[in-house]
């Protein structure tokens, strides 16, 4: 079928050929689909699916069924809405909804207990969905490219969140629960409206900070430990008398494996390669860094 509109029922002719290794993995990144062919739905026991930059408009509720999916990338699609069907999977650790349309999450978000990397870059977010509140394994949150002004004042009941993502939104002064998040590694905040910040010494597991593209003049009171992005970044750094390291990626990386949590918040070596739109492969740097 190769690149032609699929039809709503019918896999496409060469999904066979990918199963029949073994591997519970579906790539149709790139081909030209409005709705998800409903034959998906019906591979049980599924665990990798990829439908990005495939014009993709609506899911069947019937996503549901994939009991087992561990990893859904949905993004550079047209959805304005999710289902509540993909609020009621079990296992999914790793959700990819950038560059879609979604001005909100479904209330019933907060079931995907599993979930620990979500994605939702480039979208029309007004306000930080609530149910992400409620995801305790959540450890990697990137929000870049949104609308949000403010984050609500119970964020740091996400324990367990190590890398959030906040870059070109509207924040035009320092989110006051980001002071009580004690245990990010990452934190990006480029391409705002800042125009200062409090002391972040506090924050005593921050590992990256970047603040750059903000109308301050310095950068923030930080710990030593902390590698800075921004105005003023080179010299603070250089001023600890330490050689100063390189400078991470400007973007984080899509890691697809369980075994590379680590990577996902602060970089490693190698590269990725995941499914871009034409269904060819594209390779990513590694590290997870900043947005741009």
């Amino acid at each position: 079928m190769g690149i032609a509109e699929s039809t709503l029922d019918e896999l496409p002719s060469d999904a066979e050929e990918q199963l029949r290794h073994g591997e519970q993995q579906l790539e149709l990144s790139g081909r030209r689909l409005r709705r998800l062919p409903s034959a998906v739905c019906a591979l049980s026991r599924l665990e990798k699916l990829y439908v990005s930059g495939t014009g993709l408009r609506e899911l069947p509720e019937e996503i549901e069924e994939l009991r087992e999916l561990r990893i859904l990338a949905l993004d550079f699609n047209k959805l304005e809405r999710l289902p509540d069907g993909l609020c009621r999977l079990p296992r999914l650790a790793r959700l990819y909804l950038g560059g879609n349309r979604l001005l909100a999450l479904p209330g019933d978000f907060a079931q995907l207990q599993s979930l620990r990397c979500l994605w939702i870059e480039g979208n029309f977010l007004r306000r930080f969905p609530r149910p992400l509140l409620r995801l305790g394994a959540l450890q990697s949150l990137q929000m870049g490219d949104n609308r949000l002004r403010a984050l609500p004042a119970d964020l740091p009941r996400m324990t367990g969140l190590r890398g959030l993502w906040l870059y070109g939104n509207r924040f035009e002064e320092f989110p006051p629960p980001l002071l009580r998040m004690g245990r990010l590694h990452i934190l990006d905040l480029d391409r705002n409206r800042l125009g200062g910040f409090p002391d972040l010494r506090p924050l005593r597991s921050l590992r990256v900070f970047s603040y750059d593209h903000n109308p301050v003049t310095g950068p923030p009171r930080v710990a030593d430990t902390v590698f800075l992005v921004g105005e003023g970044a080179v010299e603070r750094m250089a001023e600890r008398d330490e050689p100063v390291p390189r400078r991470p990626p400007r973007r984080p990386a899509r890691a697809f494996e369980d075994d590379e949590e680590e990577d996902l918040l602060i970089g490693g070596g190698g590269s990725r390669a995941l499914g871009a739109p034409g269904g060819s492969l594209r390779t990513l740097d590694a590290a997870p860094g900043l947005g741009t």
